[in-house]
């Protein structure tokens, strides 16, 4: 069925999956971001137990590097690894309901499609949002 003889309740739908779908690979996007983030962390916290208690430690602010504490450092790479299993959590959550969502939608335009056939006036199965229902 090309998009010229579909009808509209049925583009308005797929509209809506692609937008989902989209959605979707924008979560994976963050959470695959996050992981990149995640890692550095994690090398950057191994990396500072090795340093003595003595030893110059720096952080980038910005584009300078600001002289800390070893165990400053320490404290700030810790408050930000709880943030970012926070936000994995967020995210994780997210990509569950646009999951979820997307089965809903594609197993409605299942439906719908199902209802148009040759000899049927209007979709079956549609929400309240569907003013042909």
């Amino acid at each position: 069925m090309s998009a010229e003889n579909m009808p509209p309740w049925l583009q308005e739908q797929l509209m809506k999956l692609q937008q989902s779908q989209q959605n979707l690979q924008a979560i994976m996007g963050q959470k695959q971001q996050l992981e990149m983030e995640r890692a550095e962390t994690d090398k950057a916290l191994e990396e500072l137990q090795k340093a003595g208690e003595s030893d110059n430690v720096y952080k980038f602010s910005g584009t300078i590097m600001i002289k800390s504490t070893k165990q400053n450092l320490i404290t700030e790479l810790e408050e930000k690894k709880l943030m970012d299993q926070t936000r994995s959590t967020v995210l994780e959550k997210q990509e569950e309901r646009v999951k979820t969502s997307l089965k809903e939608q594609e197993t409605k335009i299942t439906e719908m499609m199902k209802g148009s056939q040759p000899g049927n006036e209007s979709p079956q199965g549609t929400s309240t949002d569907n003013p042909r229902r």
